[in-house]
């Protein structure tokens, strides 16, 4: 069994930066790719980055683009989720997502098949 467990959230003053991580179970964690996604009080999961198996490829939701960065270690079993500049509204829960496949995914949640249960991240202005 998969399980994927992120730290790193917490509050912190616009123009402020977090790095998230997703640490994994299981020895094939490092052949898949993932994903991050967030989701805000009364509104739809979102997709925010996703990388390759290898690191070699990764995308990202526009809004994030320059301010959001995902690396992945995997001797470590963890991916990680830089966060610079922050801003009010990227206040939501973050998840990370194993993906279906070692290439790049996709934003669609149908693309992953295990799910961590998320770190708060909290935004002032």
């Amino acid at each position: 069994q998969v399980q994927l467990v992120e730290s790193g959230g917490g509050l912190v003053q616009a123009g402020g930066s977090l790095r998230l991580s997703c640490a994994a179970s299981g020895r094939t964690f490092s052949t898949y790719a993932v994903g991050w996604f967030r989701q805000a009080p009364g509104k739809e999961r979102e997709f925010v980055a996703a990388i390759s198996w290898g690191g070699g490829t990764t995308r990202y939701e526009d809004s994030v683009k320059g301010r959001f960065t995902i690396s992945r270690d995997n001797a470590k079993n963890t991916v990680y989720l830089q966060i610079n500049n922050l801003k009010p509204e990227d206040t939501a829960v973050y998840s990370c997502a194993r993906g279906l496949q070692g290439r790049i995914v996709g934003p669609a949640v149908t693309d992953y098949n295990y799910w961590g249960q998320g770190t708060q991240v909290t935004v002032s202005s």
